[in-house]
This record gives structure tokens, sequence and C-alpha cells, in this order.
């Protein structure tokens, strides 16, 4: 028993993440209820309450007031169960491997419901399906559910861009940026990220309503993202064009909208030998990005390789947490 505590504690953080990707893996998205759509109908209500003032102080820090009220909480809570639960198990030595297996699978179960790989594949399929199989009133129909852009005209080609940047960048926001943060921070930096990340998609557009309310969220995620984003681009990367990769993300990636997403997309793309970026139809306004990534341009079969490259770069991601454990325990 001793030794089989010892394996836990010492593998644990590996344990955990490779625990949480196998039930992404099997389960998939929770099909009745998932607690981050319950945590954006508490967002969305807040912000109704506190978003009265568009243009001024009051609405920035009404912002923060409500960023703290619905992120803050969860992990706090969390974070002083998992103190009280090791207490338990030190004053109680005897069931000191009961404890550590319980809040081991407490955490990769967290961490199962905050990432997101499984969920990003099916959503990506359904527009890859019907795109082959000529459906393209459903793909549109499907796409829209994954990007905000203006659907009802896209070509196959345009649906296949919008599709495999919405993989890229989110192959960060919802998997990597998790998993990474779990390992340098535990469940609860992993589930601040998860939960800013939301409210950023949620509040950090640049309008009337959220230029102000939502300020301090779109650039806490940006802050929250910075590590993490460039930690995906090395999990890209490395998958091939690696210099190549490094170099489009820095040059294109930081001259793209979002910096976080525009590093992951380029890097990825890279990779990939793929363009992206270009002209995008949002509420009614045309808007232009700069070039992603390099090569041919993007076709609907791309869809299905830019899912693997996510797929890879996790499992790259756990390989490395698993190989630092090993160092440190020699």
């Amino acid at each position: 028993m001793n030794q089989l505590f010892i394996v836990i504690q010492s593998y644990d953080l590996a344990l955990v993440i490779a625990l949480a990707l196998l039930l992404d893996s099997l389960l998939g998205e929770p099909k009745k209820f998932h607690p981050l759509i319950g945590f954006g109908n508490i967002a969305a209500w807040l912000e109704r309450k506190l978003n009265r003032h568009f243009e001024n102080n009051d609405a920035r820090f009404y912002g923060v007031l409500a960023w703290s009220i619905v992120v803050l909480p969860l992990p706090a809570a969390i974070y002083w169960a998992s103190h009280f639960i090791v207490e338990c198990g030190i004053e109680n030595s005897q069931h000191l491997l009961t404890f550590k297996v319980f809040s081991l699978l407490f955490d990769s179960v967290l961490l199962y419901l905050i990432i997101g790989l499984t969920s990003l594949k099916q959503h990506a399929m359904q527009i890859y399906r019907p795109l082959s199989d000529g459906d393209l009133p459903l793909a549109r129909h499907f796409t829209g559910y994954l990007v905000s852009r203006d659907t009802s005209a896209l070509s196959t080609q345009q649906m296949s861009r919008a599709t495999v940047e919405s993989m890229l960048e989110n192959g960060h926001d919802a998997v990597i940026a998790s998993l990474f943060y779990y390992a340098i921070g535990g469940i609860e930096l992993a589930l601040i990220h998860r939960l800013a990340n939301t409210l950023d998609a949620m509040w950090g557009y640049k309008n009337k309503r959220f230029n102000d309310f939502g300020c301090f969220t779109a650039r806490l995620d940006d802050v929250l993202g910075f590590v993490s984003g460039k930690v995906t681009v090395c999990c890209y990367a490395i998958q091939g064009k690696l210099l190549s990769s490094v170099r489009n993300a820095f040059v294109q990636g930081s001259q793209y909208k979002s910096h976080n997403g525009g590093w992951a997309m380029a890097a990825g793309a890279t990779v990939l030998n793929i363009k992206l970026g270009g002209s995008a139809i949002y509420h009614g306004k045309t808007h232009h990005s700069v070039q992603l990534g390099e090569g041919d341009n993007v076709s609907q079969q791309d869809i299905v390789r830019s899912i693997t490259l996510v797929q890879r770069a996790s499992l790259i991601l756990l390989l490395v947490v698993s190989i630092t454990q090993i160092l440190l325990t020699f």
C-alpha cells in the first residue's frame, strides 16, 4: 500500500491528465447538463443586473465585480476543501492512500468537465459530414454553432476555413491551456482560466454594451492565455515544420486581432501546410485579418487533420508532464 501511495504521489499530475483525457474520450460532453452552460446562464443573469452603464467608469467597476463574483468562489471553495482533505489524510495516516485516490479522482472528473476535446471534434464533424455530402445549408447551420461570423452565404472553402480556425484556437482555449494550468497550478488555476475564458467569449466584445463592462474580462483572458498560448504553439509545432511554425506564430500571430488565438492558428496552419485568415462578415461588417500559416488553401479534408493535430498536441503535453515527473523522482 505504501508503495502504491508513493507511485500515485509521484505521478499524480500525469495520472489526472491521463484520466481526464480518457473520460473525455469515453464520455464526451455531458448529455443533459454541462456545468459550463450553467455557469454561462448565471453569468448572463448577473451581467443583465449589473451592466446598466454602458460607457463610463461604473461599467468597468461592475465588470470587475461581476467577474469576481462568478469566477472566484468555486476555485476558492475547491482550494479549501482540498486542503481539508489533505489535513484529514495526515491526521488519519492509515487512510492516507484512500484520501489521495479520492483527491486524484476528484481532480480527474473536474478536469474532464473543464476540457472539451471530444466536444470540439463533434462540432467540427457536424460540419465536415454535410460538407462531404454536399449539403451546404446544413453545414452552414452547424458552422453558426461554432463561429460568430455570418454563415448564411459561406462557401465550402469558407466553412472549412472557419472550422479549422475554430479548432486550432479552441485547441488552446478548451484543451491545452486547461491541461497546462492544471500541471502548474492544480485544478483551481485550470478552473480559473476556463471560467475566465468562457466569460471572455460572452463579455469580451468591443461594442457599446461590453466595451467597458467586458474590458477587464478581455484583458485578463489575454494575460491568462499568454503563456499557455506559447505552450500550444510548441505542442503544434513539434508535429512538423518546427522552425517555420514558431516563426509564423511570432510574425503572423502577433498581427492577428487575438494575440493568443493568432499564435495558435498560425502555428497549427503552418504544420498543416495551409493558409488561414482573410475576410469574414461579422454583424453585417466585413473584417479582414492577416494570413496565418503558409501553403495551400484550406479544404474540407483539413478539418479532420486539424482535429488530429489538437488530439496529438494534448498527448504531447501529457508526455511532457509525465517525463518531467519521472525526472523529478530521481
